[in-house]
């Protein structure tokens, strides 16, 4: 999943980049509010966590610009700004939550993961599909009540397609999501660790649990919410 950081104080924008990174995101950091907008605008983000009081342009103005041109990803509001006003003002520009400085990360990890089930159709943090089963807090797979150890890619892979349940997801969508914006980038690469995670979920060929659909993508059929 890819993660827009829009934060104009450099220690917490690297703190936050880094914590959300070791959580197993693909992280795009924006200093102020110009660089932001045009990074939720231009770029296949999945969810932001956004500072209001920025340089160039308010966080309110990006996020506004964002929904103006039709762009639904969550956005989550990070700001020492607590009035209820405030809040008001930010959720109405079009915010999907709201978490004031000083913060617990737990508390905005968790927040963070709750909006992206959402929009993905999810009411529990616990994706099923068949006997596969992926909880977005630990971070644990399991195949029949079995644990099945993944690589952080493999996960950061799996957890995509299983919050798409349901959906065909090109290998140029995957590509883009779970890369980040600096990292040199192959396609091809995403069949190879769709091949591992097909032998680590399946490996006697029985479930198909990926499915293949020849010239569109992949996906996982969706049982349970």
């Amino acid at each position: 999943m890819r993660l827009l950081v829009l934060e104009d104080e450099p220690a917490l924008r690297e703190t936050l980049s880094q914590q959300f990174r070791t959580a197993g995101f693909a992280i795009d950091a924006a200093a102020d509010g110009v660089e932001g907008e045009f990074a939720g605008l231009e770029y296949p983000i999945d969810v932001a966590v956004v500072d209001l009081g920025l340089p160039g342009r308010s966080g309110l103005d990006a996020i506004r610009a964002w929904r103006k041109a039709g762009k639904s990803f969550p956005v989550l509001i990070l700001t020492a700004r607590d009035s209820w006003q405030e809040k008001v003002t930010g959720l109405d520009a079009g915010a999907d939550d709201y978490v004031t400085k000083p913060f617990r990360f737990e508390e905005l990890l968790a927040r963070v993961l709750a909006l992206l089930r959402r929009s993905g159709g999810w009411s529990q943090p616990l994706l099923k599909s068949g006997g596969l089963e992926l909880d977005t807090r630990s971070q644990e797979v399991r195949v029949d009540g079995q644990s099945v150890d993944l690589t952080a890619f493999e996960y950061r892979l799996l957890e995509y397609l299983m919050l798409r349940a349901g959906q065909v997801i090109s290998k140029a969508e995957l590509t883009e999501k779970i890369y980040e914006q600096d990292f040199e980038r192959d396609s091809n690469t995403i069949e190879v660790f769709i091949g591992r995670l097909r032998r680590k979920l399946d490996p006697d060929g029985k479930r198909q649990q990926i499915e293949t659909l020849r010239g569109r993508g992949y996906r996982i059929a969706r049982h349970g919410s």
